[in-house]
């Protein structure tokens, strides 16, 4: 077979429910049997049956590689599509274990049958991911014959391991497709991939790199749509063996892409760049060494808890200007059409493909925050779905309410204005210990997120959140208040940055200039409140999450006191960001032995 025709697909799989995913994917086997040019092979994403954070929930959906293929074969033979073959990601039920897994399947036709299993070898376990709790780690990569000819697969991080598809390039495979379900992470404008976030850009680099080294074409299969809060942004993508890019699947959309793809054209690259024969003539050398630097690598680990006599005194060569290491600065820049397009499609998710929901209902302050975040749900939603309550007390600044206005007028939206003045002090003569400002503005607080609770359950409108990422990281927010609504589209942008997005979507200069406040006492600012700017405090967050220590942040600029400051406030408040303590006494405790995602 002189070339391949193939199709990648990208959707959002319904969670947890492995049968509507199947039905689309029959669905689109008649789709692409009607295509002028019927593919011979189809790849779908990473755990494309029931979407990937499932946590305890993978022993309930994963299935058997055969179960899936019986599935496959059923729906493709009732599709009236012609023979093709099949790629996708599923969690897979062995024998005694569960794998995150790619099964490689042709349908229809006199060999059809299952080609290949390949059970992810790498499973990352660190930030979001958690994937070595739930499932086993396979232990062997190789390429394997398919239709046209010799394919591999790798699933998700493999492919950042540049040892796995150089094993499936030695073992001879002419397509290489990688499933993968990688959450979208990066707002920082990128000249080379503009309006991309940060890690895709990653992405497309190492499957044109992965092609380019070695000759062969690249079907990178993204998984769509969001999960928990985390973007899975689609972007699917192939690319050919000179390292191009042949065809690219739009981001935070479901949609197929097809392409036609040259076999004779492995050859001519090849032949113009033999870097995967130099590669298989070293090999042997190669080996060696690596044999010989795995040995190296245990004996040192073997040896870490020795005892070692002290070397002797190194004199050390002074630093020049030209060697002393570049200083971390923080990055708060956000490329604000990606963000805004982001947000946007996390809030028509998140509100009412996951959740049902049409109408949403948010307390407009008169504030930056919440201007926002009305912004972003006029467009998410159109305006009339979206409904503002201003919830002022007798104390409250008038130009809260003025503000709140402006927004109510510019967008259009729905607005009700509930006076808690009487709740408020009704409950503070009936408490019986005068409260402290600190206390009543809690009672604020809380009392405005009880009248956007009712309000929710009787107009039918889900709460929107609207506490930033730094109000969150310094803890300046009142528990089981501010921090309630179960979706919140700003929670992850510092303060610098809503008010750079704030200022792109349009959100009036009266609101985005103005001092940020809670309005909870007269004359507060948050400013005065924490000691230090906003700006000032998101740097120094910025580099203390990335990891950086005291003397780093200091080079960049910042205080010794400011960053005691925000220190102290991150590492004082982290009990304000978890669910409550809850004394576990069996091996079925929420949250530690039962676990299920938000989405479940």
């Amino acid at each position: 077979m002189s070339a391949i025709t193939v199709a990648l697909a990208q959707f959002r799989p319904a969670k947890g429910t492995p049968a509507p995913n199947l039905d689309r994917i029959e669905a689109l086997f008649a789709t692409l049997a009607t295509s002028p040019e019927p593919p011979t092979v189809l790849v779908l994403p990473e755990t494309i049956l029931t979407g990937y954070f499932l946590e305890g929930g993978v022993h309930e959906h994963a299935l058997t590689a055969q179960a899936l293929f019986e599935e496959l074969a059923t729906r493709h033979a009732r599709s009236g599509a012609l023979p093709m073959e099949v790629c996708l990601g599923f969690y897979e039920r062995g024998t005694d274990r569960l794998h995150n897994a790619a099964m490689w399947a042709a349908l229809g036709g006199d060999d059809a049958g299952i080609r290949h299993v390949h059970r992810k070898v790498f499973l990352p376990t660190y930030g979001v991911f958690d994937e070595e709790r739930f499932v086993d780690a396979g232990h062997n990569v190789q390429a394997f014959d398919a239709r046209f000819g010799r394919a591999a697969m790798l699933v998700c991080e493999d492919a950042w391991h540049s040892i796995a598809p150089t094993i499936a390039a030695v073992d001879g495979a002419q397509f290489l497709a990688v499933v993968a379900a990688s959450p979208a992470r990066g707002l920082a404008p990128d000249p080379v991939h503009p309006g991309v976030p940060g890690s895709m850009g990653r992405w497309e680099r190492l499957a044109r790199d992965i092609a380019g080294e070695h000759g062969i074409y690249v079907a990178l299969a993204q998984l769509v749509g969001f999960e928990g809060g985390k973007a899975f942004p689609g972007g699917s993508l192939i690319a050919g063996p000179g390292g191009e890019v042949v065809a690219r699947a739009p981001l935070f959309e479901d949609a197929t892409i097809q392409a036609t793809l040259s076999i004779d054209e492995l050859l001519r690259v090849r032949s113009g760049s033999p870097l995967l024969a130099d590669l298989e003539a070293r090999l042997p050398y190669l080996v060696e060494s690596l044999d010989r630097a795995r040995q190296s690598a245990i004996a040192r680990r073997e040896g870490a808890g020795r005892i070692v006599p002290p070397a002797p005194p190194v004199h050390e060569v002074p630093r020049t200007s030209e060697s002393l290491p570049t200083v971390a600065q923080p990055v708060l820049e956000i490329d604000p059409v990606l963000t805004r397009r982001w947000l946007v499609e996390f809030l028509r998710d998140e509100v009412q493909r996951r959740r049902g929901f049409q109408r949403v209902v948010l307390g407009l302050s008169g504030g930056v925050d919440s201007a926002l975040v009305a912004y972003l749900a006029a467009e998410a939603f159109g305006p009339e779905q979206v409904i503002a309550v201003r919830m002022p007390y007798k104390h409250s600044s008038s130009d809260s309410l003025d503000h709140a206005r402006l927004v109510v007028d510019a967008l259009g939206i729905e607005e009700r204005t509930v006076d808690i003045t009487a709740a408020v002090d009704g409950y503070a003569a009936a408490c019986g210990i005068a409260p402290t400002p600190a206390r009543l503005g809690n009672v604020m607080a809380r009392t405005r997120m009880l009248t956007l609770f009712d309000l929710s359950a009787a107009l039918g409108a889900l709460p929107l959140g609207t506490g930033n990422k730094s109000e969150r990281l310094l803890g300046y927010f009142t528990w089981h208040a501010d921090d309630a609504p179960p979706v919140n589209p700003i929670g992850d942008l510092f303060k610098s940055q809503v008010w750079a997005l704030a200022r792109h979507l349009g959100v009036p200069e009266e609101i985005v200039g103005k001092p940020a406040s809670a309005d909870l006492i007269v004359g507060q600012t948050d400013e005065a409140d924490f000691g230090i700017s906003y700006q000032r405090a998101d740097g120094i967050l910025d580099l203390l999450l990335h990891g950086h220590h005291r003397e780093t942040i200091l080079s960049a600029g910042y205080t010794d006191d400011e960053v005691k400051l925000v220190r102290q406030r991150l590492d004082a408040t982290h009990w304000k960001r978890k669910l409550p303590s809850v004394a576990m006494v069996s091996q079925t405790a929420i949250g530690e032995y039962y676990l299920r995602p938000v989405d479940y």
